[in-house]
C-alpha cells in the first residue's frame, strides 16, 4: 500500500465578531470608522482586517457587520489579544460599541485544504 504525503495545510486564525443593527446607526458608524478601526489596525501581528455591512443571512439572523482579522497562527492571535493594545480595543467596544448594538465574537483556526 503506498502512502501519498500532502503538503502542509497553510494555517490562519480568525477573530470574526458580528454585531447587531445598531439602535444608532449614525453614533455606531462614527465611532467605530474613527476610533475602534484605528485602534483594531494596532493589533500586533494583525496580517488583514475585512469587514462586511449588512451580510445576506442564509440560515438564521442576519446581522448587521461582519468582521475578520487574520493572524499567521493561533499564537500570534491570542499574543494580540492578550495585549495591551488588545485590552484597549476590547475595553473600546464594551464602553463604546455596546451602547448601540449588541455583538459577538469567535476565534477560528482556518486550514487551507
Amino acid at each position: 500500500m503506498t502512502t501519498t504525503a500532502y503538503p502542509a495545510a497553510k494555517q490562519v486564525a480568525r477573530f470574526v465578531v458580528m454585531y447587531d443593527a445598531p439602535s444608532d446607526v449614525d453614533a455606531f458608524e462614527r465611532h467605530y470608522n474613527d476610533v475602534h478601526i484605528p485602534l483594531a489596525k494596532q493589533y500586533p501581528g494583525l496580517r488583514r482586517y475585512t469587514r462586511s455591512h449588512e451580510p445576506a443571512a442564509v440560515i438564521g439572523e442576519p446581522c448587521y457587520l461582519v468582521v475578520m482579522l487574520d493572524w499567521d497562527d493561533m499564537a500570534a492571535l491570542e499574543a494580540a489579544l492578550g495585549s495591551e493594545v488588545g485590552r484597549r480595543i476590547g475595553e473600546d467596544a464594551a464602553a463604546n460599541l455596546a451602547r448601540y448594538a449588541t455583538f459577538r465574537g469567535m476565534v477560528l483556526q482556518l486550514d487551507e485544504v
